[in-house]
């Protein structure tokens, strides 16, 4: 028995250090293009056009990230103020609308719950299209204003779902407890459900900043004026439009190190995808248990 017990134990061990080492290559390959770009970006430019740089950067110097950044040609600054702004302000109201709606269908006193969950559900399975889209939104004054970066993605019914699912499993005892001691609804939703549902708000607060930060279809369409772009049309601007139209940066050289395209292109996408990914360390803790929610429970 006790040879047996012996032998689970180095097979456990054994897959537990197999386990380790699939779970490092996928972080490696997930962090891979991060850090490709950001060594790209730099670089000594001179070394890009010879193609000597493969992976580790040649001529390490950060002058491509300060004048990208600093050249009004780019106009990242613009971009990243107003991505920021949207990102704030749409997380914000979508978080408080998503919760707010999620509790109310979560509680059975409310008869018609089911109908208003349905209706919430037929939106996200049936879209009308790009144009009815573009002929509602016209109308709404939506064209060249911030708000249809905020107010059309304010409930995401998948969000709400999983919002909903979160609430329903809570005991339904603490409500309860709360009426007995003469709390109101509002009340109970602040004192109660609040507090413990930090790794819903969490999950739901990181998937709509990721969703308005990368959002480039809406803004495309409807944001026109040159002080109301996001990062993303600045960054299509800088890295796609420049290359089909044949458009070729001219090298600059600052403190002695050469910067080319290459350079600028890549400093401008590492840019715009940097703060979003440095949201994520702060609110881990939080979304490992939020994206449980729903899931087969032993």
């Amino acid at each position: 028995m006790k040879k047996l017990s012996n032998k689970v134990k180095r097979r456990l061990t054994a897959f537990d250090s197999v386990n380790d080492t699939v779970l490092i290559l996928v972080a490696l390959l997930c962090i891979y293009p991060f850090l490709y770009v950001f060594f790209i970006a730099s670089s000594d430019g001179t070394y890009l056009t010879k193609g000597e740089v493969n992976f580790f950067p040649k001529g390490f110097n950060l002058e491509a990230f300060k004048y990208v950044l600093s050249n009004p040609k780019f106009d990242i600054f613009t971009g990243m103020r107003n991505s920021f702004i949207y990102t704030i302000l749409g997380t914000f109201i979508a978080v408080l609308f998503t919760y707010f709606t999620a509790y109310a269908l979560s509680r059975p006193r409310l008869r018609q719950r089911y109908f208003i969950m349905a209706l919430f559900v037929i939106t996200w399975v049936f879209e009308a299209g790009i144009i009815p889209q573009y002929i509602i939104y016209s109308n709404l004054g939506f064209i060249d204003n911030i708000w249809v970066m905020i107010i059309p993605g304010a409930i995401n019914v998948q969000f709400l779902l999983i919002t909903k699912a979160f609430l329903d499993g809570l005991p339904a005892e603490l409500e309860e407890a709360a009426f007995i001691d003469g709390a109101t609804d509002f009340q109970s939703l602040q004192r109660v459900f609040l507090p413990i549902s930090k790794p819903i708000l969490a999950t739901i607060a990181l998937f709509n900043a990721v969703s308005i930060w990368n959002q480039y279809l809406v803004p495309q369409m409807f944001l026109k004026s040159d002080n109301l772009k996001t990062i993303q049309q600045i960054l299509k601007s800088v890295v796609i439009t420049s290359s089909n139209s044949g458009t070729v940066f001219n090298n600059v050289i600052r403190n002695g190190y050469t910067l080319n395209q290459n350079n600028m292109k890549a400093a401008a996408i590492f840019i715009a995808m940097a703060p979003i990914v440095c949201v994520y360390p702060f609110v881990q803790k939080y979304f490992k248990k939020g994206i449980l929610i729903g899931s087969v429970k032993g």
